[in-house]
């Protein structure tokens, strides 16, 4: 069939012969796509190392953070048992773990990890990056407090690179609740500049 196609136009070409032609090509375009989708589902495999959130205490910390591995995005969140942000932020954690499996999640009880570490820091995320720390997110008003969401805390790492996230926005844009004398102040006037 090829050898008609190299000396015929597709003009030229019966109906059978087009049709057969166009299925040739289509199965060729769809090989190039599985091709190509195959290879990237790979690639993300290969990325997907942890999936968990996983425990640590102080002697593990070098060779859990800091020694992770090169391109490696680590989350780290000290916490204290007893504290209702940290445990609700243990529970977003979970879920981000399995989310961004390319990502490595820890969490240790923060004087495990850090003798002395002041329970007025807590919760704190240190975001690290080629064993380096790249950004920390300390004390309850970091996140939100008891109102932050799953969503709320993966754009917070979003925005600083420890998850790749396909929000567009922030989720706590939803929440923004208008100020009641700023909206009336505009209402009073949207009213007055009609009369003029």
């Amino acid at each position: 069939m090829e050898a008609v196609v190299s000396t015929q136009s597709t003009g030229e070409m019966e109906l059978d012969e087009l049709d057969e032609w166009e299925d040739d090509e289509d199965e060729r375009v769809f090989a190039e796509i599985r091709a190509k989708r195959i290879a990237e589902m790979k690639a993300a495999a290969s990325l997907a190392k942890f999936g968990t959130v996983l425990e640590i205490s102080a002697p593990e910390y070098v060779q859990e953070v800091n020694k992770a591995g090169d391109g490696i995005n680590v989350v780290l969140h000290l916490y204290k048992q007893g504290i209702p942000l940290c445990a609700l932020l243990n529970q977003h954690m979970t879920e981000l773990a399995r989310k961004f499996p390319a990502t490595k999640f820890i969490k240790s009880i923060s004087t495990t990890c850090i003798p002395n570490f002041p329970d007025k820091n807590l919760p704190t995320f240190f975001i690290y990056r080629d064993g380096e720390l790249k950004n920390q997110m300390v004390g309850a008003l970091s996140f939100g407090g008891m109102n932050c969401t799953v969503d709320e805390l993966e754009w917070m790492l979003h925005k600083t690179g420890a998850v790749a996230s396909k929000l567009e926005r922030d989720p706590r844009e939803k929440r923004h609740i208008p100020d009641a004398m700023t909206s009336a102040i505009r209402q009073a006037n949207y009213y007055n500049s009609d009369s003029d």
